[in-house]
């Protein structure tokens, strides 16, 4: 369980430290940092030659440091990778104009899984990929088997090249019953990617989705999505809970959101939790969990 920081909140003095020392009293034990951020930027000094010949690399993050501190206090790092929207990589390959890289294309392959043994060696507890996926275009029900299948071919390239735990990030309606018939645009196909990783994190935000009975149950919305995904994989879920303030239901504070869906997540047996606030911004959750009593 844990919280997911921003590369430019870890630049701010101090501010690790406190982090650290809130998840220590709240009994949480992960941080899950933005390695390589959806503008395309590699955020630390990495060695992977293509990452400089596109510009992508901005080294503000000293990992050394960083690890060192998390991992002194005993807890849990994460690798936040994004993949396949790369404004970087889709400008040098494509046009400025296209965000996207596509799973099919091998220099977006090789690039993100030289990364991703980049840093593993690091020293990273876990691997975590984000938008391994096509662009969400296309109408559902179509047969999108081979986007399943490049996105599938990928997560066996990674895992290949990696001696630790690998985990990705998906869209919170892949985990309901229609996904199992490989009818999605963006290629994520709960069963076909369970064979290669070892946690999903499924972004299960209310406020995401479009039906407004969902968005207004954030403890229905998440309890649900959990379940029907732990009844088609074994594989852990570690669902990442909404922390922002977004089509909140009226008269609902954000703790009192955040706590619902906490109880969802630990009532559906899921494998921890884990935070997101696109700010790094956990005030509400730690109000959260002092009503909760932890």
């Amino acid at each position: 369980r844990g919280v997911y920081l921003t590369s430019y909140s870890l630049t701010r003095p101090g501010f690790l430290s406190g982090i650290l020392d809130r998840l220590a009293d709240y009994g949480l034990d992960t941080v899950v940092v933005n390695v390589k951020n959806m503008h395309g930027e590699v955020c630390y000094p990495t060695e992977v030659e293509l990452a400089h010949r596109i510009g992508a690399v901005a080294p503000r993050l000293d990992l050394t440091q960083i690890l060192g501190e998390i991992h002194s206090r005993g807890m849990y790092a994460v690798a936040r990778q994004v993949v396949f929207y790369d404004p970087n990589l889709a400008a040098y390959l494509h046009s400025p104009a296209a965000p996207w890289v596509l799973p099919s294309e091998e220099v977006a392959v090789e690039y993100n899984v030289a990364l991703a043994e980049e840093l593993a060696a690091l020293g990273f507890d876990e691997i975590q990929l984000d938008y391994v996926r096509f662009p969400d275009e296309g109408e559902i029900g179509a047969d999108y088997s081979a986007r399943c299948a490049a996105v599938e071919e990928f997560l066996a390239r990674v895992k290949d090249g990696l001696s630790l735990p690998l985990s990705v990030d998906i869209f919170g309606r892949v985990l309901w019953p229609w996904n199992a018939r490989r009818i999605d645009p963006i290629g994520q196909h709960l069963e076909g990617m369970a064979r290669y990783v070892e946690v999903f994190s499924p972004m299960i935000y209310p406020s995401h989705y479009v039906e407004q009975a969902l968005k207004d149950d954030p403890y229905g919305t998440v309890l649900r999505a959990l379940e029907h995904g732990m009844a088609r994989v074994d594989t852990p879920m570690r669902p990442f809970l909404q922390a922002f303030e977004l089509a909140l239901p009226a008269g609902m504070t954000l703790p009192q959101y955040i706590v619902a869906q906490i109880r969802a997540a630990e009532e559906s047996g899921a494998d921890g939790y884990l935070f997101w606030n696109p700010r790094a911004d956990y005030t509400a959750l730690w109000q959260a969990l002092e009503s909760l009593g932890r």
